[in-house]
C-alpha cells in the first residue's frame, strides 16, 4: 500500500511559497509532510496532505501545476542507525532512492520518512518482506 503525494511545480520567486500554503489553507487541507527543492529558477513543492483529491484540484484551480506521485512512507525508530537499516534493505536489493524526506507525522519514539523509490513495486515489496512498518494514511 503506498500514499500519494502532490508535487506543485512554481516559480522561484518571493511569495510563491506563501501562495501555495495560504491555498491550501483556505480549503482546510492540513499538511502532514512537506519538501521543498528548487533552482535559480523554479521550485517543487513535495506534499503529503490530509486530502490529495481537494488540495490537487484547489491549486489547479488556483493556476499552479500539479502531479501525483505514489510514494512509500515508513515508520522508523527515532534512535540512531534505524534509518541506516532501511537504506541497506534498499541498497542490497539494488532499489534506487529518487529522494526522501521526513513526515510532520509519527508517534512517540517513532519517525516516518517519505521514499521515492525508482521500481515503485519492488520497493513496496521490500518493506514488506523485512516487516518494515508502513503508514498508509495521514
Amino acid at each position: 500500500m503506498e500514499i500519494k503525494q502532490i508535487s506543485v511545480f512554481f516559480e522561484n520567486k518571493p511569495g510563491r511559497l506563501a501562495e501555495v500554503t495560504k491555498v491550501l489553507a483556505d480549503a482546510g487541507i492540513n499538511l502532514r509532510a512537506i519538501s521543498i527543492a528548487d533552482t535559480a529558477d523554479f521550485g517543487i513543492l513535495r506534499l503529503i496532505v490530509n486530502d490529495y483529491d481537494k488540495a490537487a484540484s484547489t491549486l489547479n484551480a488556483a493556476g499552479f501545476t500539479t502531479r501525483i506521485t505514489n510514494v512509500a512512507a515508513v515508520e522508523i525508530e527515532d534512535k540512531p542507525g534505524s534509518l541506516a537499516k532501511v537504506m541497506d534493505i534498499f541498497k542490497t536489493a539494488n532499489v534506487n532512492i529518487e529522494y526522501l524526506y521526513a513526515s510532520l507525522e509519527g508517534k512517540e519514539g517513532k519517525a516516518v520518512v517519505i521514499f521515492k523509490l525508482g521500481d515503485h513495486e519492488r520497493g513496496l515489496r521490500l518493506i514488506e518482506e523485512n516487516a518494515l512498518s508502513m503508514v498508509v494514511s495521514f
